[in-house]
């Protein structure tokens, strides 16, 4: 069980994290689309910490879990807790995927597929822009203001 609040954004808080989201953010988040490869700002990020929810801030890898998968999006082998994460069948452009979305606010953040390294052999295979970084010992976004668990990265 997540020590995170996992209760979905009614519809007031839902339009206060989109509004300030950019066409392109919005085509990714909330569209389920992909940004293109190799251009992502957290490809090559190599601080400790964890990646959250570009949208409401949940928590969803820690750079602990990233390894360099050569695909041209960051990819981690686990998530912060796999409550945080929602897996739905992906049939689109005629093949079958499993997207993954943040189980807090629906946003998508990639797929995962099942040739990743060890310990969990998955490729958890996001677009940038559907997160946000914080540094190990910073405070965790908290755009939903619910404070609780949401407190400081530690990896």
């Amino acid at each position: 069980m997540s020590a995170f609040d996992l209760t979905p954004p009614d519809p007031a808080e839902r339009q206060a994290l989109v509004a300030p989201l950019t066409g392109e953010e919005r085509r990714v988040l909330l569209e389920h689309g992909t940004e293109a490869a190799f251009c992502g700002v957290f490809l090559d990020n190599k601080l400790e910490g964890v990646y959250t929810c570009r949208l409401c801030g949940l928590p969803l890898f820690r750079s602990s879990a990233k390894f360099d998968s050569g695909t041209g999006w960051p990819s981690f082998f686990q998530p912060y807790d796999q409550a945080h994460v929602r897996t739905i069948r992906d049939t689109s452009y005629g093949m079958i995927r499993t997207e993954i979305v943040c189980a807090r606010c629906d946003s998508h953040l990639g797929h995962v597929f099942p040739d990743g390294p060890p310990p969990t052999g998955e490729r958890h295979c996001l677009n940038s822009l559907s997160l946000a970084f914080t540094e190990q010992g910073a405070a965790f976004p908290d755009p939903l203001r619910r404070g609780g668990a949401e407190g400081i990265a530690a990896d």
